[in-house]
């Protein structure tokens, strides 16, 4: 059975937050909702929405700066913003930054209902084109996310998958602790949080490194990285 699309609205209004949660539900999305754009982050490092409905005007980090760190962290989740900001100047900024799309308040509910699916089916279509990610006899195919070492399938949580995408991505590169934390983990979670990163390197390493040769290796004092010994 396929899984529902998830969805993340993100708007310090709470009759905004309803409506549009509700509507999209009606349509068998699956919604969830934050007020602010640090939880927003956080949000969508530890559940990977299928899209964002996004408010420019957020308490703290406004919706521009949200889609910024996202674009910059390597997030490709779909963006809609949807704001009362609605000079040319605005939109351009919004669309530049990596948006998707741009709705201006007062909305429709049948017409971001229509450009959510319209977004959908153009990141359908890009996905389709994703290629899998490989080091030596490791591969992981983040199309269907499953992941073989040397032929034979590894299963993952996903966190470990989460994990392993961000290592393989950047394979061969070293990663701080605080790189991985800050990528896999979301943005409140901070060095303190070292033991947690530590457990899931061993939960991968059981998994992965299970096959000769290792590809997962401590940088002593600084990270990971994901590469063949040398």
């Amino acid at each position: 059975m396929d899984q529902p699309v998830r969805v993340l609205v993100v708007d310090d209004e709470e009759a905004i937050t309803d409506l549009v949660s509700m509507a999209l539900r009606y349509e068998g999305f699956e919604v969830s909702a934050v007020h602010t754009g640090r939880a927003a982050l956080t949000r969508v490092a530890l559940t990977r929405p299928d899209l964002i409905v996004l408010d420019v005007l957020l308490p703290d980090l406004d919706g521009f700066a949200v889609c910024e760190r996202l674009r910059g962290s390597g997030h490709t989740v779909p963006t809609l913003f949807l704001t009362a900001r609605d000079s040319t100047a605005d939109k351009v900024q919004g669309l530049t930054l990596g948006g998707d799309d741009y709705l201006t308040k007062p909305f429709a509910v049948s017409e971001l209902v229509a450009r959510v699916a319209a977004i959908l089916r153009r990141a359908d279509r890009a996905r389709g084109d994703e290629a899998p990610l490989r080091l030596a006899d490791l591969e992981l195919d983040p199309r269907t996310r499953k992941v073989h070492r040397a032929g034979r399938p590894i299963d993952l949580t996903d966190t470990e998958h989460r994990l392993l995408h961000y290592l393989l991505t950047h394979a061969g590169g070293v990663l701080t602790r605080e790189q991985l934390l800050y990528h896999v983990w979301g943005h409140d979670f901070g060095g303190g949080n070292a033991p947690a990163l530590e457990t899931y390197i061993g939960y991968l390493r059981r998994k992965i490194d299970a096959t000769d040769p290792p590809l997962i290796h401590t940088v002593r004092g600084i990270g990971y990285v994901l590469r063949l010994p040398q």
